[in-house]
């Protein structure tokens, strides 16, 4: 028999898995603002499995971003240390300023962004510590970012990373760093919530768990709308993780969808009444028009709503998606990413949901994953710690 700890437990873990999975996967093709030219990068289909980064980027703005500051301006020090290469991102200095450079310069086929690993950092923190306290956390998240050699691979820091460096710089409390600009409130800020989320939901309120989250969210992404996505997105988690459905444990093939029998039926009813309440975050959006929309997902993500970073935009999208995918984590990654924009974040994001929604992680896409054994003997390390015997 499938306890209620048996199917959170495999709940849990799918979403972790997915949340490297729907990284990874868009990695390449992240910040590509034509899908055609995803088609053009990776023929004939588009991007179908993990693939290395181009070294050509066709939309990149990347040179219009500071190196100094968050947010656009000049990539210079500004008469102070250079947040990037200085600070940050040692050694990868030269990769900014470059037309048409790729964010994610020379990562290959299956690496994870900048943002996952963050996540994977906090996963481990957790299991190391057993809790989440939030100073703590802000002197790993330091030590981690200011490391030399850099502890991950990436060439890109979005600009709430750039914007707390340059705070903490400046002489700030490490808890007060949080940079305020234009894209503040954005998906980024959305990735690490998952891993502290679902070690705290077995054993906390949802309250406490959604206050921790806000604080630990507050630190890099100062911002009350965006605080009540957090909010939402903490409960969706809680609702998808611990409803009365079955969780089909394993993995599958993308195209392979949760049976349909009247169980599974009313477990998908279940899921997409707690997107539809979890979209009410954004002022305005309402699932049932979105699902009802005729001119495929484009017609939503991209058109009714910006492909961009920005939250009021990029949530919408990512509740969407997984209300029309939630039994298929494989098709939902691969639609993500060929969707294009904030495909990368969104898709962790994304992977996280479906990974709760179905219990499955799509097989082939997961094998793919740079460091997925040390990815999955982090998350049953997290998994022992937080889930299993509670």
């Amino acid at each position: 028999m499938i306890t209620p700890t048996d199917a959170y437990a495999t709940r849990a873990r799918a979403a972790l898995t997915n949340l490297f999975v729907g990284d990874a996967l868009a990695m390449p093709v992240h910040w590509y603002y034509n899908p055609g030219d995803i088609i053009k990068a990776f023929p004939p289909h588009g991007i179908r499995q993990m693939e290395a980064a181009p070294e050509r980027h066709p939309s990149s703005i990347m040179a219009l971003h500071s190196t100094s500051r968050g947010g656009r301006g000049a990539q210079s020090a500004d008469g102070g240390p250079e947040i990037v290469g200085d600070v940050i991102l040692k050694g990868k200095r030269h990769r900014w300023g470059q037309p048409n450079g790729h964010y994610h310069h020379g990562l290959p086929a299956g690496e994870n962004t900048l943002n996952a690993w963050w996540a994977r950092r906090l996963t481990t923190f957790l299991t190391a510590r057993g809790d989440y306290e939030s100073r703590d956390w802000a002197a790993d998240y330091i030590a981690f970012m200011t490391a030399d050699p850099p502890a991950h691979p990436d060439a890109y820091a979005e600009s709430c990373h750039r914007g707390y460096f340059a705070n903490l710089v400046a002489g700030r409390d490490p808890l007060e760093c949080g940079a305020v600009t234009h894209d503040t409130p954005s998906m980024g800020a959305l990735v690490t919530v998952a891993p502290l989320a679902l070690a705290l939901l077995p054993s906390a309120s949802l309250d406490a768990v959604q206050a921790t989250c806000r604080a630990h969210v507050r630190l890099t992404h100062p911002d009350d709308a965006l605080l009540r996505v957090v909010d939402a997105y903490v409960a969706l988690m809680a609702r998808l993780a611990s409803r009365a459905g079955t969780a089909v444990s394993g993995t599958a093939e993308a195209g392979t969808a949760v049976s349909g029998t009247a169980e599974h039926a009313a477990d998908a009813e279940d899921i997409v009444s707690a997107l539809a309440e979890a979209i009410t975050a954004t002022r305005g959006a309402r699932l049932a028009p979105l699902l009802a929309q005729r001119g495929g997902d484009a017609a939503v993500v991209g058109r009714t709503y910006s492909l961009a970073c920005y939250i009021d935009d990029a949530w919408p999208n990512v509740c969407y998606l997984a209300a029309r995918y939630h039994a298929d984590p494989g098709r939902a990654l691969l639609v993500n990413a060929n969707l294009g924009g904030e495909n990368a974040h969104r898709g962790a994001v994304l992977g996280t949901l479906v990974g709760l929604a179905s219990g499955q992680t799509p097989t082939a896409l997961a094998g793919q994953l740079l460091h997925r054994d040390a990815i999955a003997r982090d998350i049953d390390a997290w998994s022992a710690r937080f889930v299993e015997g509670r």
